[in-house]
């Protein structure tokens, strides 16, 4: 973050003390703002007062678990989320991807990693003015501001679903393996993620932007090779 820049609050959310600890340390030398909480009415609370610019989610809480959270989240917002998932709990992280978590870290992890993914979504949910602006027909996707309209009206999107969105209209009608683009759009310096990510959050871009998501207008399934943006 360079020093003119405001820095980024972010929200760590844990019932276990000692991971709360050890992510606050790696977050603040990093110069992050952080704020902790360790069950969810607390975390909820957390968000309503201190608006954050990311949360990092635990999925297991008490009160109120990670996933009823991102919930309540997202009827209300895009705040960015990374959750935190157990190695064993695969049916959890496609939950949350599919309420709407941009990212997700498997327990035990490195906070080394988790610090890492926090600055890629965070620096990707800025706006961007140099980034394009894409126009086809109906749908507008603004690289500078990271707004997308479809037919004038307004489409919320989280940062990794507006990034995966710009990312295959940049090409348009080029198909891209689930591969290729989790290393161009989750980045490929991070660990591997599962592949249902992309599909999931291709699932949520479409239910967004589709007038009939299972007859897809502009994001086509190329069967037995990945996606394709079609103009």
């Amino acid at each position: 973050m360079g020093s003119s820049e405001q820095p980024s609050k972010v929200l760590v959310v844990d019932d276990e003390p000692m991971v709360r600890e050890v992510v606050t340390a790696y977050l603040e030398r990093e110069g992050f703002l952080v704020a902790c909480a360790a069950t969810g009415p607390e975390a909820v609370r957390a968000i309503d007062a201190g608006r954050p610019d990311l949360v990092v989610l635990d999925v297991m809480l008490p009160g109120l678990d990670g996933l009823e959270i991102l919930r309540r989240l997202r009827a209300a917002s895009t705040i960015p989320v990374i959750l935190l998932t157990a190695r064993t709990e695969e049916t959890d992280r496609v939950i949350g991807l599919e309420l709407g978590a941009d990212d997700y870290v498997v327990k035990p992890f490195s906070p080394r990693e988790l610090t890492a993914r926090v600055r890629s979504v965070l620096r990707r949910a800025r706006p961007q003015p140099d980034r394009p602006r894409i126009e086809y027909e109906h749908i507008v996707i603004d690289g500078a501001t990271r707004e997308v309209t479809v037919d004038g009206a307004p489409v919320e999107l989280t940062p990794k679903e507006f990034d995966l969105l710009a990312f295959l209209a940049g090409s348009p009608r080029q198909v891209f393996s689930r591969g290729q683009l989790l290393e161009s759009v989750w980045d490929s310096s991070l660990d591997y993620q599962d592949p249902s990510t992309v599909t999931v959050h291709i699932r949520r871009l479409r239910q967004k932007i589709e007038d009939e998501p299972n007859e897809p207008r502009w994001l086509r399934t190329v069967w037995g090779v990945g996606y394709k943006f079609e103009p």
